[in-house]
């Protein structure tokens, strides 16, 4: 994104869901005396920022405060809620620790994280589509080779996982960095049990045609943390914490982007509402469940059912960085 000139606003604004007048609502009169006060306000704190020597940083800054005055100004915040909002944002800091990142869950449920996921990784070809992070990844999982199991000894029903790394041009990516991470199946990752456990989460790599495989478990629906102030938030608002069935990848390989996706699990009840808006079509897979006595594809013996799913991923090449400091200008394409 480069600054040009005359630029079509973008986005367009919103308009409002409610106007003076409809049912339900209640008409505030905002005199042009106030209007004017309010506005000062809002472009004394923008001008505070014009000694920033950082330009990305002082367009940071001022479209923040733009924003956050123009919500409280919409809404006409009452003192009581910016308090209650104060309040929400000390026990979100109060209750994160190194395992559990509330601010990360605030963002997700509220669609930031894949807002900022659709912004900085634009469609390419049919790369594969990228979805949430999540809070649940750590650094330094065991690796595994190609065929290996990753649960661990996580509870579930065994499923093997199976596919090809290409880049956008269809060539097999050999040596491309798999991570693999998922919850068991009563709904926690390994973290949450607090004793240390490595379980359900490894790396592999890719081999010399592209292909992959190792044994996991069939994901199963889980509720986000809901104990702190964002399962609060949620609550009051009528939604669930609940998150659709999923394996999350993250995959490197040198000249090709990173990406950081899951997998769905095709007929899953919370697919349509994913707690953190992290589903894509493309992402749903079929995780065909396989009956007892099926043989596998390595022989391995399971005791009871399993399931098998192929998840093929193609890697968009990496984007240059654009290491200038400057005021980025975004143009909606014609058309």
């Amino acid at each position: 994104m480069t600054e040009q000139a005359s630029p079509t606003a973008y986005p367009q604004p919103l308009p409002p869901e409610k106007t003076a007048g409809d049912d339900g609502t209640r008409t505030v009169t905002v005199s042009a005396e106030q209007a004017a006060r309010e506005q000062a306000l809002v472009e004394e704190v923008v001008a505070s920022f014009d000694g920033a020597e950082s330009a990305r940083l002082k367009q940071i800054m001022q479209a923040l405060t733009r924003h956050v005055h123009a919500f409280a100004r919409e809404v006409r915040l009452t003192e009581e809620e910016w308090g209650a909002a104060i309040e929400f944002l000390t026990a979100a800091g109060h209750i994160t620790t190194d395992t559990r990142q509330e601010f990360v869950l605030l963002s997700d449920t509220l669609g930031l994280s894949m807002q900022t996921i659709a912004i900085n990784n634009e469609a390419h070809g049919d790369a594969t589509e990228a979805t949430v992070f999540g809070p649940f990844f750590v650094e330094g999982a065991p690796e595994i080779a190609n065929g290996e199991d990753m649960a661990f000894g996580a509870a579930g029903q065994p499923c093997w996982v199976q596919g090809r790394v290409t880049d956008a041009d269809g060539n097999p990516v050999p040596g491309a960095r798999i991570e693999v991470w998922e919850a068991d199946e009563d709904g926690f990752y390994d973290v949450q049990y607090g004793d240390g456990r490595t379980a359900a989460r490894a790396h592999l790599f890719s081999e010399d045609d592209g292909t992959y495989r190792f044994w996991g478990i069939t994901p199963t629906p889980y509720p986000i943390p809901y104990d702190g102030p964002v399962g609060k938030m949620l609550q009051a608002v009528g939604r669930s914490p609940m998150r659709t069935s999923h394996l999350h990848f993250m995959v490197t390989a040198e000249g090709q982007r990173t990406l950081v996706t899951h997998i769905f699990v095709d007929g899953c009840d919370y697919l349509g509402r994913d707690s953190v808006f992290g589903v894509k079509e493309s992402l749903i897979k079929d995780f065909a469940v396989q009956p007892a006595g099926t043989p596998t594809p390595d022989g391995r013996v399971v005791e009871g059912d399993w399931a098998t799913v192929r998840f093929d991923i193609v890697l968009a090449p990496a984007q240059e960085v654009d290491g200038e400091d400057v005021h980025w200008v975004a143009v909606q394409q014609e058309g």
